[in-house]
C-alpha cells in the first residue's frame, strides 16, 4: 500500500461504497469522449462490476483504482488496461471527477503513483496513453510526467462534432535493471 501513498493522495482498490461515485462519474456525457462510453450504466451493472474488481490484474487485463484526497474522498479514477504481460505494458488513463480539482498537481500526483506501481511491482517494461489532440490538459499533465508523443492516429474517434485526431504517448521505464 505505501507505493500507492503519495503526500496529497491515495491510490486505492474500488470498495462497494463507491457505487455512487462511480454512477456519477460513468454516466457523466462531459466524459464520454473519452470514455468511449455509448450509453448509461445502471446501478445494477455497476454494482457487479464493483462485485469483480477484485479480480486480479494477470485474469482482466485492467486495474482501476479511486484517486482519493487526504480526507479519504474519492475524487477521481485511474486505470491501467490492456495489461500484457508477456510484453510488460500497459496503457494508462486518469480523470478528475469535478473539474475545480484538475489543474492542482492531483492528477500528477496520482499518474505519478500508478507508474511507479506499474514499474516497480508489476515490473512492466512501458505504459502507453491515448489522448485526443483538442485535451490540451492531459497532454499537458502526460508530457509533464514524462510520456513522449509517440504518433497520431488520423480520424481516430468519432464525435457529435466528427472525426478527432488521436496522440499516442509512451513512457519507457528506463530505471530498469
Amino acid at each position: 500500500m505505501l507505493k500507492l501513498k503519495g503526500d496529497n493522495l491515495v491510490l486505492r482498490a474500488l470498495e462497494p461504497s463507491d457505487l455512487d461515485f462511480l454512477y456519477q462519474l460513468e454516466n457523466d456525457t462531459s466524459i464520454w469522449e473519452i470514455s468511449g462510453t455509448l450509453k448509461p450504466y445502471s446501478k445494477k451493472v455497476l454494482q457487479l462490476y464493483l462485485e469483480n474488481a477484485h479480480r486480479d490484474i494477470y485474469e482482466v487485463k485492467q486495474l482501476r483504482l479511486c484517486i482519493c484526497d487526504a480526507d479519504g474522498e474519492c475524487i477521481g479514477l485511474i486505470d491501467l488496461f490492456d495489461f500484457d504481460p508477456k510484453n510488460r505494458r500497459a496503457g494508462i488513463g486518469i480523470v478528475i471527477a469535478n473539474p475545480e480539482d484538475r489543474n492542482k498537481g492531483v492528477g500528477a500526483e496520482a499518474l505519478s503513483l500508478l507508474c511507479n506501481y506499474a514499474f516497480s511491482v508489476l515490473d512492466l517494461h512501458q505504459l502507453y496513453a491515448n489522448i485526443l489532440e483538442d485535451n490540451q490538459s492531459s497532454i499537458h499533465l502526460f508530457e509533464k510526467m514524462g510520456f513522449e508523443r509517440i504518433g497520431v492516429k488520423k480520424e481516430w474517434i468519432r464525435t457529435s462534432s466528427g472525426f478527432k485526431n488521436e496522440i499516442m504517448f509512451q513512457k519507457i521505464n528506463l530505471d530498469e535493471s
